[in-house]
Protein backbone atom coordinates (compact mmCIF):
# COMPACT_ATOMS: atom_id res chain seq x y z
CA UNK A 1 0.00 0.00 0.00
CA UNK A 2 2.62 1.96 0.64
CA UNK A 3 4.29 1.82 -2.66
CA UNK A 4 1.21 2.46 -4.23
CA UNK A 5 0.94 5.79 -2.66
CA UNK A 6 4.10 7.24 -3.36
CA UNK A 7 3.66 5.93 -7.10
CA UNK A 8 0.47 8.23 -6.99
CA UNK A 9 2.35 10.81 -5.37
CA UNK A 10 4.95 11.25 -8.02
CA UNK A 11 2.42 10.93 -10.64
CA UNK A 12 0.80 13.99 -9.29
CA UNK A 13 3.94 16.00 -7.96
CA UNK A 14 4.08 18.41 -11.37
CA UNK A 15 0.73 19.01 -10.73
CA UNK A 16 1.18 20.24 -6.80
CA UNK A 17 4.02 22.20 -7.73
CA UNK A 18 2.17 24.28 -11.11
CA UNK A 19 -0.94 25.00 -8.24
CA UNK A 20 1.61 26.27 -5.79
CA UNK A 21 1.88 29.75 -8.09
CA UNK A 22 3.30 33.19 -6.72
CA UNK A 23 0.82 35.76 -5.75
CA UNK A 24 2.80 37.63 -9.02
CA UNK A 25 -0.11 35.93 -10.71
CA UNK A 26 -2.60 38.51 -9.72
CA UNK A 27 -0.38 41.60 -10.26
CA UNK A 28 -0.57 41.79 -13.72
CA UNK A 29 -3.06 43.76 -16.29
CA UNK A 30 -5.27 41.71 -18.39
CA UNK A 31 -7.98 42.38 -20.55
CA UNK A 32 -10.97 40.12 -19.27
CA UNK A 33 -14.49 39.75 -21.19
CA UNK A 34 -17.61 37.41 -21.05
CA UNK A 35 -18.79 36.34 -24.65
CA UNK A 36 -21.17 33.54 -24.03
CA UNK A 37 -23.53 33.37 -20.94
CA UNK A 38 -25.75 30.30 -20.09
CA UNK A 39 -29.46 31.93 -20.57
CA UNK A 40 -28.16 35.09 -22.26
CA UNK A 41 -28.48 35.35 -25.89
CA UNK A 42 -30.16 33.21 -29.11
CA UNK A 43 -29.32 30.06 -27.91
CA UNK A 44 -29.87 27.81 -24.84
CA UNK A 45 -26.15 27.31 -23.74
CA UNK A 46 -22.53 27.88 -25.58
CA UNK A 47 -19.13 25.22 -25.42
CA UNK A 48 -16.36 23.95 -27.53
CA UNK A 49 -14.62 27.52 -27.88
CA UNK A 50 -12.41 28.75 -30.73
CA UNK A 51 -9.96 31.20 -31.85
CA UNK A 52 -7.57 32.36 -34.74
CA UNK A 53 -6.30 36.06 -35.60
CA UNK A 54 -6.49 37.00 -38.98
CA UNK A 55 -3.26 38.21 -41.21
CA UNK A 56 -4.79 41.87 -40.44
CA UNK A 57 -5.18 41.55 -37.21
CA UNK A 58 -8.14 40.64 -36.31
CA UNK A 59 -9.43 37.89 -33.56
CA UNK A 60 -12.24 35.83 -34.64
CA UNK A 61 -14.11 33.34 -31.97
CA UNK A 62 -16.18 30.65 -32.70
CA UNK A 63 -18.29 28.83 -30.28
CA UNK A 64 -21.20 26.14 -30.64
CA UNK A 65 -24.42 27.69 -30.33
CA UNK A 66 -26.62 24.59 -28.89
CA UNK A 67 -30.19 24.36 -27.95
CA UNK A 68 -30.16 20.65 -26.57
CA UNK A 69 -27.39 20.91 -24.48
CA UNK A 70 -25.65 17.54 -25.72
CA UNK A 71 -22.64 17.03 -28.29
CA UNK A 72 -25.40 16.12 -30.62
CA UNK A 73 -29.22 18.07 -31.37
CA UNK A 74 -29.66 21.07 -32.38
CA UNK A 75 -26.43 23.05 -32.64
CA UNK A 76 -24.90 25.97 -35.19
CA UNK A 77 -21.88 27.62 -35.62
CA UNK A 78 -21.31 30.91 -34.17
CA UNK A 79 -18.89 33.50 -34.38
CA UNK A 80 -17.62 37.12 -32.79
CA UNK A 81 -14.97 39.12 -34.29
CA UNK A 82 -12.73 41.91 -32.47
CA UNK A 83 -10.79 44.70 -34.05
CA UNK A 84 -8.83 45.42 -31.16
CA UNK A 85 -6.92 42.45 -29.98
CA UNK A 86 -10.16 41.54 -27.60
CA UNK A 87 -11.15 44.72 -25.90
CA UNK A 88 -14.46 45.51 -27.81
CA UNK A 89 -16.71 42.78 -29.55
CA UNK A 90 -18.91 42.80 -32.20
CA UNK A 91 -22.69 41.32 -31.87
CA UNK A 92 -23.06 37.02 -32.80
CA UNK A 93 -22.62 36.12 -36.30
CA UNK A 94 -24.42 32.80 -37.36
CA UNK A 95 -22.22 31.19 -39.61
CA UNK A 96 -23.46 27.61 -39.91
CA UNK A 97 -27.28 26.66 -39.07
CA UNK A 98 -28.85 23.64 -41.10
CA UNK A 99 -32.80 23.38 -38.96
CA UNK A 100 -32.26 21.11 -35.90
CA UNK A 101 -28.80 19.14 -37.09
CA UNK A 102 -25.63 19.57 -35.60
CA UNK A 103 -23.19 21.63 -36.98
CA UNK A 104 -19.83 22.43 -34.43
CA UNK A 105 -16.55 21.55 -33.62
CA UNK A 106 -15.06 24.61 -35.06
CA UNK A 107 -11.37 23.83 -35.94
CA UNK A 108 -10.00 27.41 -38.29
CA UNK A 109 -6.82 27.59 -39.63
CA UNK A 110 -5.26 30.61 -41.25
CA UNK A 111 -3.67 30.50 -44.62
CA UNK A 112 -0.18 33.20 -43.61
CA UNK A 113 0.23 33.32 -47.24
CA UNK A 114 -3.23 33.63 -49.10
CA UNK A 115 -4.69 35.85 -46.18
CA UNK A 116 -7.91 33.19 -46.75
CA UNK A 117 -9.62 31.88 -43.49
CA UNK A 118 -10.38 28.28 -43.51
CA UNK A 119 -12.96 26.95 -40.97
CA UNK A 120 -13.23 22.77 -40.54
CA UNK A 121 -16.35 21.60 -38.75
CA UNK A 122 -18.68 18.44 -38.03
CA UNK A 123 -22.35 17.36 -38.92
CA UNK A 124 -24.53 14.91 -38.01
CA UNK A 125 -28.59 14.65 -38.13
CA UNK A 126 -29.61 16.29 -34.81
CA UNK A 127 -32.15 13.42 -34.26
CA UNK A 128 -29.11 11.01 -33.89
CA UNK A 129 -27.05 10.36 -30.64
CA UNK A 130 -23.15 9.84 -29.84
CA UNK A 131 -23.63 6.44 -29.20
CA UNK A 132 -25.86 5.72 -31.73
CA UNK A 133 -23.12 7.18 -34.44
CA UNK A 134 -20.41 5.23 -32.39
CA UNK A 135 -21.97 1.48 -33.02
CA UNK A 136 -23.02 3.26 -36.49
CA UNK A 137 -26.94 2.70 -35.91
CA UNK A 138 -27.60 6.43 -36.54
CA UNK A 139 -29.75 7.38 -39.07
CA UNK A 140 -26.91 9.54 -40.92
CA UNK A 141 -23.00 9.50 -40.20
CA UNK A 142 -21.28 12.14 -38.67
CA UNK A 143 -19.01 13.59 -41.37
CA UNK A 144 -16.52 16.81 -41.47
CA UNK A 145 -17.29 19.75 -43.51
CA UNK A 146 -15.67 22.95 -44.94
CA UNK A 147 -15.56 26.43 -45.61
CA UNK A 148 -14.05 29.33 -46.00
CA UNK A 149 -13.68 33.07 -45.48
CA UNK A 150 -11.61 35.79 -47.94
CA UNK A 151 -12.91 39.07 -46.23
CA UNK A 152 -11.23 38.80 -42.80
CA UNK A 153 -14.20 36.41 -41.09
CA UNK A 154 -16.81 39.04 -42.49
CA UNK A 155 -19.03 36.75 -44.49
CA UNK A 156 -18.29 32.40 -45.55
CA UNK A 157 -18.69 30.47 -48.01
CA UNK A 158 -21.49 27.43 -48.09
CA UNK A 159 -20.09 24.65 -46.27
CA UNK A 160 -19.00 21.56 -48.41
CA UNK A 161 -18.85 17.77 -47.22
CA UNK A 162 -15.51 17.09 -47.27
CA UNK A 163 -15.72 13.02 -45.98
CA UNK A 164 -15.17 11.72 -49.60
CA UNK A 165 -11.44 12.33 -49.12
CA UNK A 166 -11.42 13.24 -44.90
CA UNK A 167 -12.96 10.26 -43.65
CA UNK A 168 -12.68 6.68 -43.51
CA UNK A 169 -16.02 5.05 -43.51
CA UNK A 170 -15.40 2.42 -41.26
CA UNK A 171 -15.34 5.07 -38.50
CA UNK A 172 -18.44 6.47 -36.47
CA UNK A 173 -17.75 9.44 -34.44
CA UNK A 174 -15.77 11.87 -35.91
CA UNK A 175 -14.58 15.95 -34.24
CA UNK A 176 -12.20 18.41 -36.03
CA UNK A 177 -10.14 19.51 -33.30
CA UNK A 178 -11.93 21.14 -31.32
CA UNK A 179 -9.93 24.35 -31.16
CA UNK A 180 -7.52 25.53 -34.04
CA UNK A 181 -5.22 24.28 -36.84
CA UNK A 182 -1.91 25.16 -38.00
CA UNK A 183 0.82 26.08 -41.15
CA UNK A 184 3.74 24.77 -41.32
CA UNK A 185 6.44 27.20 -41.25
CA UNK A 186 10.11 25.50 -40.34
CA UNK A 187 10.80 22.91 -42.92
CA UNK A 188 10.55 21.25 -46.44
CA UNK A 189 6.57 20.94 -45.44
CA UNK A 190 6.56 25.27 -44.82
CA UNK A 191 2.94 26.04 -46.36
CA UNK A 192 1.34 22.70 -45.40
CA UNK A 193 -2.52 23.26 -43.70
CA UNK A 194 -2.45 20.43 -41.22
CA UNK A 195 -6.03 20.30 -39.17
CA UNK A 196 -5.51 18.11 -36.17
CA UNK A 197 -8.75 15.66 -35.77
CA UNK A 198 -10.62 12.58 -33.79
CA UNK A 199 -12.86 9.33 -34.51
CA UNK A 200 -14.00 6.76 -33.37
CA UNK A 201 -13.01 2.82 -34.50
CA UNK A 202 -13.89 -0.41 -34.41
CA UNK A 203 -12.10 -2.38 -31.92
CA UNK A 204 -13.18 -5.71 -30.54
CA UNK A 205 -11.07 -5.17 -27.21
CA UNK A 206 -12.41 -1.78 -26.85
CA UNK A 207 -14.78 -0.98 -23.40
CA UNK A 208 -15.36 2.52 -23.86
CA UNK A 209 -19.43 3.32 -23.21
CA UNK A 210 -19.42 -0.46 -22.70
CA UNK A 211 -19.01 -1.22 -26.36
CA UNK A 212 -16.14 -2.90 -28.53
CA UNK A 213 -14.80 0.17 -29.62
CA UNK A 214 -11.71 2.64 -29.31
CA UNK A 215 -10.68 6.23 -30.21
CA UNK A 216 -8.27 7.47 -32.26
CA UNK A 217 -6.66 10.89 -33.74
CA UNK A 218 -5.07 11.80 -37.28
CA UNK A 219 -4.70 14.96 -39.40
CA UNK A 220 -6.23 16.31 -42.36
CA UNK A 221 -3.20 17.82 -44.59
CA UNK A 222 -3.63 20.39 -47.28
CA UNK A 223 -0.32 20.73 -49.50
CA UNK A 224 -1.49 23.56 -51.92
CA UNK A 225 -3.38 25.87 -49.68
CA UNK A 226 -6.77 23.89 -49.58
CA UNK A 227 -6.80 22.75 -53.08
CA UNK A 228 -6.97 19.34 -52.24
CA UNK A 229 -6.80 17.51 -49.20
CA UNK A 230 -6.07 13.63 -47.56
CA UNK A 231 -6.05 12.76 -44.00
CA UNK A 232 -2.88 11.09 -42.15
CA UNK A 233 -2.62 7.49 -40.93
CA UNK A 234 -4.25 6.98 -37.39
CA UNK A 235 -2.95 7.60 -33.93
CA UNK A 236 -4.21 5.19 -31.34
CA UNK A 237 -5.76 3.31 -29.13
CA UNK A 238 -7.46 5.39 -26.19
CA UNK A 239 -6.89 9.20 -27.91
CA UNK A 240 -9.35 11.53 -29.05
CA UNK A 241 -9.70 15.82 -28.80
CA UNK A 242 -6.27 17.32 -30.41
CA UNK A 243 -4.28 19.65 -30.95
CA UNK A 244 -1.27 19.70 -33.38
CA UNK A 245 1.72 21.82 -32.97
CA UNK A 246 5.31 22.37 -35.12
CA UNK A 247 8.82 21.95 -33.37
CA UNK A 248 11.35 24.41 -34.46
CA UNK A 249 12.62 21.72 -36.48
CA UNK A 250 9.41 20.83 -38.49
CA UNK A 251 8.27 18.11 -36.30
CA UNK A 252 5.08 18.06 -35.69
CA UNK A 253 3.71 17.22 -31.89
CA UNK A 254 0.04 15.73 -31.23
CA UNK A 255 -1.08 16.30 -28.26
CA UNK A 256 -4.34 14.48 -27.11
CA UNK A 257 -6.88 13.69 -24.65
CA UNK A 258 -6.26 10.01 -23.45
CA UNK A 259 -8.53 7.44 -22.21
CA UNK A 260 -4.98 5.21 -21.38
CA UNK A 261 -5.42 5.81 -17.41
CA UNK A 262 -2.50 7.83 -17.25
CA UNK A 263 -4.24 11.52 -16.11
CA UNK A 264 -1.80 13.20 -18.75
CA UNK A 265 -1.82 14.30 -21.95
CA UNK A 266 -1.33 11.74 -25.04
CA UNK A 267 1.95 12.95 -27.22
CA UNK A 268 2.48 11.81 -30.57
CA UNK A 269 4.72 12.83 -33.54
CA UNK A 270 5.32 12.96 -37.05
CA UNK A 271 8.82 13.94 -39.30
CA UNK A 272 7.04 13.31 -42.84
CA UNK A 273 4.71 16.83 -42.45
CA UNK A 274 1.74 14.63 -40.65
CA UNK A 275 1.23 11.63 -42.66
CA UNK A 276 2.58 9.20 -40.54
CA UNK A 277 2.39 9.07 -36.33
CA UNK A 278 4.88 7.83 -33.81
CA UNK A 279 3.51 5.36 -31.18
CA UNK A 280 1.80 6.94 -28.28
CA UNK A 281 3.85 8.54 -25.03
CA UNK A 282 2.12 10.45 -22.32
CA UNK A 283 3.67 13.77 -20.77
CA UNK A 284 3.03 13.58 -16.92
CA UNK A 285 3.66 17.31 -16.96
CA UNK A 286 0.55 17.99 -18.65
CA UNK A 287 -2.30 16.69 -15.77
CA UNK A 288 -5.32 15.68 -17.55
CA UNK A 289 -8.79 14.67 -16.47
CA UNK A 290 -10.05 13.45 -19.77
CA UNK A 291 -10.63 16.68 -21.08
CA UNK A 292 -9.49 18.74 -24.72
CA UNK A 293 -6.53 21.12 -24.03
CA UNK A 294 -5.18 23.86 -26.06
CA UNK A 295 -1.40 24.22 -27.33
CA UNK A 296 0.21 27.21 -28.98
CA UNK A 297 3.67 27.88 -30.56
CA UNK A 298 4.27 31.39 -29.55
CA UNK A 299 7.11 31.83 -31.56
CA UNK A 300 10.45 33.87 -30.61
CA UNK A 301 10.42 36.37 -27.81
CA UNK A 302 13.86 37.53 -26.13
CA UNK A 303 15.78 35.28 -28.29
CA UNK A 304 13.43 32.18 -27.08
CA UNK A 305 10.90 30.15 -28.53
CA UNK A 306 8.04 29.95 -26.72
CA UNK A 307 5.23 27.05 -26.28
CA UNK A 308 2.33 27.41 -24.43
CA UNK A 309 -0.37 24.66 -23.14
CA UNK A 310 -3.54 25.35 -21.60
CA UNK A 311 -5.99 22.88 -19.72
CA UNK A 312 -7.62 22.27 -16.28
CA UNK A 313 -4.76 21.21 -15.00
CA UNK A 314 -6.62 18.37 -12.24
CA UNK A 315 -6.20 14.75 -12.34
CA UNK A 316 -10.32 14.41 -11.39
CA UNK A 317 -13.12 16.93 -12.89
CA UNK A 318 -12.88 20.13 -14.28
CA UNK A 319 -11.76 23.26 -12.90
CA UNK A 320 -7.85 24.97 -12.19
CA UNK A 321 -8.20 26.22 -15.69
CA UNK A 322 -3.99 26.76 -15.80
CA UNK A 323 -1.41 27.95 -19.01
CA UNK A 324 2.32 26.43 -18.73
CA UNK A 325 5.09 27.57 -20.72
CA UNK A 326 7.89 25.94 -22.65
CA UNK A 327 11.29 27.39 -23.92
CA UNK A 328 12.89 24.22 -25.21
CA UNK A 329 10.38 22.84 -27.88
CA UNK A 330 7.74 21.03 -25.28
CA UNK A 331 10.52 18.86 -24.07
CA UNK A 332 9.60 20.39 -20.75
CA UNK A 333 6.81 22.91 -19.04
CA UNK A 334 9.31 25.63 -16.94
CA UNK A 335 6.19 27.76 -15.76
CA UNK A 336 2.80 27.81 -15.05
CA UNK A 337 0.09 30.41 -14.25
CA UNK A 338 -3.47 29.56 -12.55
CA UNK A 339 -5.91 31.49 -14.82
CA UNK A 340 -9.01 30.58 -12.93
CA UNK A 341 -9.53 28.34 -9.87
CA UNK A 342 -12.92 27.74 -10.23
CA UNK A 343 -15.02 25.16 -12.74
CA UNK A 344 -13.46 25.09 -16.33
CA UNK A 345 -13.14 23.16 -19.14
CA UNK A 346 -12.09 23.46 -22.87
CA UNK A 347 -10.03 26.49 -23.81
CA UNK A 348 -8.25 27.77 -26.51
CA UNK A 349 -5.50 29.76 -26.96
CA UNK A 350 -4.13 32.53 -29.58
CA UNK A 351 -1.60 35.04 -30.11
CA UNK A 352 -2.78 38.24 -30.46
CA UNK A 353 -2.13 41.09 -33.06
CA UNK A 354 0.00 42.89 -30.47
CA UNK A 355 2.21 39.85 -29.21
CA UNK A 356 -0.28 39.11 -25.88
CA UNK A 357 -1.69 35.94 -25.34
CA UNK A 358 -5.29 35.63 -25.67
CA UNK A 359 -6.78 32.61 -23.56
CA UNK A 360 -10.70 31.78 -24.75
CA UNK A 361 -12.41 29.39 -22.16
CA UNK A 362 -15.11 27.66 -20.67
CA UNK A 363 -15.65 28.50 -17.21
CA UNK A 364 -18.37 29.21 -13.87
CA UNK A 365 -18.67 29.28 -10.45
CA UNK A 366 -21.01 26.10 -10.28
CA UNK A 367 -19.89 24.12 -13.33
CA UNK A 368 -17.52 24.59 -16.36
CA UNK A 369 -19.83 25.54 -19.21
CA UNK A 370 -22.23 29.05 -17.71
CA UNK A 371 -19.64 31.14 -20.03
CA UNK A 372 -17.14 31.69 -22.37
CA UNK A 373 -14.65 33.74 -21.50
CA UNK A 374 -11.90 35.72 -23.32
CA UNK A 375 -8.89 37.20 -21.55
CA UNK A 376 -5.73 38.63 -22.45
CA UNK A 377 -2.34 38.22 -20.75
CA UNK A 378 0.92 40.44 -20.97
CA UNK A 379 3.94 39.10 -22.52
CA UNK A 380 6.06 40.26 -20.70
CA UNK A 381 4.68 39.33 -17.37
CA UNK A 382 3.75 35.95 -19.28
CA UNK A 383 7.57 34.76 -20.06
CA UNK A 384 9.42 37.28 -17.75
CA UNK A 385 7.97 36.80 -14.67
CA UNK A 386 10.65 34.53 -12.71
CA UNK A 387 8.46 33.64 -9.62
CA UNK A 388 5.92 31.82 -11.70
CA UNK A 389 8.87 29.02 -11.91
CA UNK A 390 8.62 25.41 -10.46
CA UNK A 391 10.98 21.99 -9.99
CA UNK A 392 9.37 18.55 -10.71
Amino acid sequence: MKSLFISVLKLFLPLLSVLALSACSKNTDHTETILWKTGEGSYGGYRIPSAVCTTKGTLLAFAEGRNNGGDTGDIDLVMKRSTDNGITWSEEFVIWNDSLNTCGNPCPVVDAETGRIWLWMTWNDGSDHETEIIFKTSKSPRVPFLCYSDDDGLSWSEPVDMSSSCKNPEWGWYATGPGFAIQQHNSKYKGNLVIPANHSYDDPEGSLRNGPFSYGAHVIISKDHGKTWQISSPIMPGCNESQVTELEDGTLLMNMRSYNNKYSRAISTSDDGGENWSPITHDYQLVESKCQASILHYGDYLEKSFHLFSNPAVPVGRSHMTIKVSSNNCESWEKGILVDENPAAYSCLVKLANGNIGLLYETGLRNPYETIRFISLDKEFLFDCKDLQYKN
